[in-house]
């Protein structure tokens, strides 16, 4: 779906607000019911840590730990369905007791792309709800959908969310979930004041590596862990060529608009599960830096040509962005992000225990005690093996493959994404079915969604500290 003016922006990296289009909904309509909430009282307390915490709006209910009733049958209304939604859709297909009900956009080569995906797989013709930018309220609107996923431009994620969610509807949200601090307060609160599941969808919590140093983890591998180190390095200039559809289309005017990580949560999600955040520890403040911004510039003047709208564009976000997060327990994460320069994908995944460490792109790792016993690697025993990267990796997972991806192997990695997708899609129904807590809540969705903000407000505040509000009230510590 193509990008809506945002109108609700707080945070001084935002730009100015821009006058409501006739044929949008209004979004301080939309919102306005819940800004006399916790999220206006939690900005107004500043949240941070070490602050006073924002008081449970009257009525609402924490939703740490939420079952809602199981159903038999998951029927799903899919918002947007571009290149992201389509990917779901053709997952969702192949897993069973969901249904896709209904499907919202406004592109039609967009539509006509995933409704052939969804014949190909046999499955039923979902309903079809185009016409208008409003064709998402319709499809929120509907008695046939009990959960929405929402894959469109980041700035319609919050305001769609929290009118799914006051509608009845289980909410499932690209990532990132929120753009400014405020938005995430919105959500944190309709999902309580609901009762409705709120998750963001990121898939790289799933992948077979990130499930297998789960596992790790939780066994006590690498000790007691101190430090990890977590990024998105993904080249995307060419997404400069996009106008008509694409993520480029929307994603590019972001690098004109904000200087920080712009997409922080394929990195830290995955660290967030190793560290048990909220549940036990929490990301207490971040430091951000950025570095000048001169790939995107360059890529522009050397592939596009001169009338292209993209080639005027002056872009701010800095190609390397290093942010450093504390947390309550004394850990510390390293974040980067960088999606300016000619660098090969890379997410980090680098975690430090006082056993030893792992870390991907390729996997490699370096343990020193197993089984009670320290780890030799030459003949005569002489030599201790973590002083070597071990890049063997089949006996590790032949020990400590995740449950999951033993049961699902072979049907995930039939998907996209390398099976990230399928597992994450088979949890999300597989807990709406059980009437289970879903494996990331809407204070998982708020807090990664914050280092958008914070890292921009740090980097432009010449590096200093900012607080993450403690979207939990302080139950992190106790639920």
């Amino acid at each position: 779906m193509r990008t809506m003016d945002d109108q609700h922006r707080t945070s001084p990296w935002n730009q100015p607000d821009q006058p409501d289009r006739p044929d949008q909904p209004d979004r301080r309509r939309l919102l306005g019911g819940l800004l006399g909430t916790g999220a206006a009282t939690a900005l107004a307390a500043g949240c941070a840590s070490g602050g006073p915490l924002a008081p449970l709006p009257t009525g609402n209910k924490s939703a740490m730990g939420l079952k809602a009733l199981p159903l038999a049958e998951v029927r799903v209304g899919l918002i947007g369905v571009g290149q992201r939604g389509a990917e779901l859709a053709q997952t969702l297909c192949r897993l069973e007791g969901v249904r896709i009900t209904a499907i919202a956009d406004i592109d039609p080569q967009a539509l006509d792309k995933t409704l052939a995906l969804i014949n190909q797989a046999r499955a039923p013709r979902p309903e079809v709800i185009t016409g208008s930018s409003g064709a998402w309220e319709r499809l929120i609107a509907r008695t046939d959908v009990d959960a929405v996923i929402i894959a469109t431009p980041w700035e319609l994620h919050t305001p769609m969310a929290v009118a799914a969610m006051k509608s009845g509807k289980h909410v499932f949200i690209e990532t990132p979930a929120a753009l400014t601090i405020n938005e995430a307060w919105l959500l944190v609160d309709t999902a309580e004041a609901t009762q409705r599941h709120c998750m963001m969808l990121e898939s790289c919590c799933y992948g077979r590596e990130e499930m297998m140093l789960l596992n790790m983890i939780r066994q006590g591998l690498f000790g007691e862990l101190v430090h990890a180190e977590g990024a998105y390095f993904h080249d995307l200039r060419q997404q400069l060529k996009d106008l008509e559809r694409g993520p480029g289309s929307w994603r590019t005017l972001r690098y004109t608009q904000h200087n920080g990580n712009l997409y922080p949560t394929h990195g830290l999600g995955p660290i967030a599960q190793y560290f048990g955040i909220h549940r036990g520890d929490r990301f207490e403040y971040l430091n951000s830096q950025s570095s000048n911004a001169r790939g995107l510039a360059a890529y522009a003047n050397r592939e596009l040509p001169a009338n292209h709208p993209h080639s005027r564009l002056r872009f701010i976000t800095g190609d390397v962005n290093t942010s450093v997060i504390k947390c309550a327990s004394g850990r510390t994460v390293l974040l980067q992000h960088d999606t300016s320069t000619p660098r090969p994908y890379s997410r980090l995944s680098t975690v430090v225990g006082t056993n030893g460490m792992f870390s991907g792109f390729p996997d490699r790792m370096a343990v020193e005690m197993l089984d009670g016993k320290k780890i030799m690697q030459s003949s005569n025993g002489s030599r201790e093996a973590f002083r070597e990267w071990d890049t063997q990796m089949d006996p590790w997972f032949a020990r400590f493959d995740h449950p999951v991806w033993k049961q699902l192997g072979t049907q995930a990695q039939q998907g996209g994404s390398a099976g990230m997708d399928f597992v994450m899609l088979w949890r999300v129904i597989y807990n709406l079915r059980q009437g289970q807590p879903m494996d990331q809540d809407v204070y998982d969705a708020a807090t990664w969604s914050a280092v958008l903000p914070l890292s921009c407000e740090s980097v432009a505040d010449r590096g200093n500290a900012k607080d993450f509000p403690d979207f939990t009230r302080g139950r992190w510590k106790r639920e």
